[in-house]
Parts: C-alpha cells; structure tokens; sequence
C-alpha cells in the first residue's frame, strides 16, 4: 500500500440514509475495535436513532484508510444555548465510546482529535459514561485544547465465573445461603434456556410486559415503559440476538415463563441489561437475583475462551452495568467508575467549565445524600 493510500481521512456524514447503509462496514470496525461494547454496534446506534434521532441532528466522523473504514464517532449535535457534540445512544446506553480499529488506534485517535477539534469551535465535546480502556481515550491524549476529564457513574463487575466459583469468592455464611437458594431453584423446578433466533422478538415484548408486571405500583425507570424504548429494544436485539451480541433467557415454572432476561454480549463483557419477572416469584420464596445470576455466570463463563486460561481483569466479566443498588454487593463485585470526557476550543471553554462545575456538585450532593440517615428509607 503506498503511502497516500496509508494516509487517513475523515468524514462528515449527516444523512440518515448513508448510517442506515453502513451496517456491513460498521460490522467489520466493530469487532477490529478491541474495546467496542454491544453499545456501540450499528444494530443498537442506529435503532436508537431512530427512536430517538432528531432532525439534523447526526454527526458521523468517519476515519477511512484507502476507503476502509478505521474509525468512527458516532455524535449527534444537542442544545441551541448549549450546544453539545454527544454520543448517539442516550442514557439507556451504559457505555459511549469511538471506534477505532486496532491497527489503527495511535493515527485513527488523531485523526479524529483534529476533526473534532474544528467542530469544538461551536460545540462542546461531551462523552458520558466511558468505559475505562475505551478507545476515546487516545482522541482525549491527542486533543490541544481545553480538556477535562471527570468520574462519572459507577458499574459493578464479577469475573465471568460458573456459579460453584463465584460462591467461593464469598464469606462462609453467605456463601451457604447463595447454595441453599440454588438448591432450593432445582426442588421448585425452575428451568432456564437461551432462546433461539428467531424466537427473539417474542421473548422480548415478554420481558418488556414481565418488567411492567415486576414494577407495577412501584417507581420504575419511566423510560423503560415508552413505546419508543419498546420499539428500540425489539429493533435492535433481534439482529444482535442473531450475530452474537445479545442473548435472551427465559426462566420457566410449572410450564409458565415467569421471568426473561436480556444480556448484550462483546468480546470480553456480558452485560445484565434489563429483566422482567412476574410478581407472583415474591411470594414463592424463591430469591429472584440467586436465579438470575446463576444463569448469568452459566453464559458468561461458557464465552470464555476454550483454548486460554483468561480470567479476572484480563479475561470475560460479568458486568452489572451502572448502578450500585445494595442487592449488588452481595456478590462482592468490583467497582469500577465510567468516566466523563469534556473536550472544548477556545471558543466553548466555558461552557466546558461550567459542565465540570455542574457534574461535581452533582456528585458531591449525592455522596451527602447517601451519608444523611434521613435519606435512607428502606433497612
């Protein structure tokens, strides 16, 4: 390859059609990107532009090398008095984050850096909730301008374990109750499965309905019960479902499903997205979080590497994704912190400023919200 067909350039796509036709090439650049989540799949990213795009609105920076497709940065442009450049997949997704393919990530970064650098003259560059490792972190070294970098939400991760290894993490007591709730899973019959493709969309509008049902007279995510976040959700999974980056599970009693689960799955992460089990599991002493997880490590562990010893850090996680509700902790997870890139010109600075300021009052009120008795309403 000569050296002008090596050279990169960068592209700005603003025309839905051309997003919707990339799907193939997205494809290859997602699984040559070694820190690409489920999130950042062409089937999630442009589902959710359709449920939640807004006219003229997209931002794609496409990083090309001879016409091959090395990178991408998938934004779309927010506010008129703020104006910000964010990552399509709003708050219902747990990772935002570029892509970069691997033999790319040193110029790729800097490509896009550039690129984004001369539309930080009229926006602010705001990623939410990156990953630690992600591939926006080599745009974040090559940037010149003003930069901030912030913490961000919490998400909790447990190795991708069988069940049996997972208890052995766990003081003694506990771990003896996690073995009787498990026992008492296979005396009341419950069987779980992985259900095929083409069984996708079915199951879940079944998890959709089970997670209305589970909530009901409760306070839900108002999201979750939107038609819009139905319809995303259908759209995106079932081709997801299909290439191995999703997998629905239905648990069944007495011949009913009474409980779905949906897991979004990468190279080296399972993710627990969204579940939904029905009302009546309360009241059969049945301990509804031992049932899960137990299918959940059986998935996570069987994605392990057949051939590699690759555990812990270095191997598959099983990620509860954000939030850091007690009912977690349980497990002993690890805790790791998504973090909050700010990057700005000269021009939008202040507003950079003024964001970092906004974010750390907010974490800092939250830290005193949790210290505060008052605050705390369930034992």
């Amino acid at each position: 390859m000569s050296a002008a067909e090596r050279a990169l350039t960068v592209e700005l796509c603003t025309d839905d059609g051309t997003f919707a036709a990339m799907a193939e090439e997205w494809a290859g650049l997602h699984a040559s990107c070694p820190s690409a989540t489920p999130f950042q799949s062409h089937a999630w990213l442009h589902s959710w532009w359709l449920s939640y795009g807004t006219p003229d609105g997209l931002r794609l920076f496409l990083v090309r090398r001879g016409g091959e497709l090395v990178g991408a940065a998938p934004l779309m442009r927010v506010g008129r008095a703020v104006p910000r450049l964010v990552p399509i997949g709003g708050a219902i997704s747990d990772f935002r984050d570029v892509l970069l393919a691997e033999d790319a990530t040193e110029e790729g970064g800097r490509a896009l850096a550039g690129a984004l650098a001369r539309a930080a003259r009229t926006a602010l560059i705001d990623f939410r909730d990156v990953r630690p490792g992600s591939a926006v972190e080599q745009v974040y070294r090559h940037w010149r301008g003003p930069r901030c970098r912030l913490r961000d939400s919490t998400c909790l991760e447990l190795p991708a374990l069988p069940m049996t290894d997972l208890v052995k993490r766990l003081p003694t007591a506990r771990a003896q109750r996690i073995r009787n709730k498990v026992n008492r899973l296979g005396r009341l019959g419950v069987e779980w499965r992985v259900v095929g493709h083409e069984e996708t969309e079915g199951a879940v509008r079944r998890l959709i309905e089970l997670h209305r049902q589970q909530w009901e007279g409760k306070k839900v995510t108002p999201e979750h019960v939107r038609p819009q976040f139905v319809e995303h959700l259908v759209r995106s999974v079932v081709p997801m479902a299909r290439s191995g980056q999703a997998a629905v599970t239905e648990f069944s009693l007495e011949g009913s499903v009474v409980a779905v689960d949906l897991h979004l799955l990468s190279g080296r992460l399972t993710g627990e997205y969204l579940y939904g089990f029905h009302p009546r599991l309360r009241d059969s002493k049945l301990d509804v979080a031992t049932m899960l997880l137990r299918a959940s490590s059986e998935l996570a562990s069987r994605e392990q590497t057949s051939g590699e010893a690759v555990t812990g850090a270095e191997g598959r996680v099983l990620s509860m994704l954000r939030g850091d509700e007690p009912y977690k902790y349980r497990w002993c997870p690890e805790t790791v912190h998504n973090e909050r890139f700010l990057m700005a010109g000269p021009l939008t600075a202040p507003l950079m400023t003024a964001a970092a300021c906004h974010s750390t009052a907010r974490h800092t009120a939250k830290k005193v919200l949790r210290k505060d008795p008052a605050t705390q309403q369930h034992g």
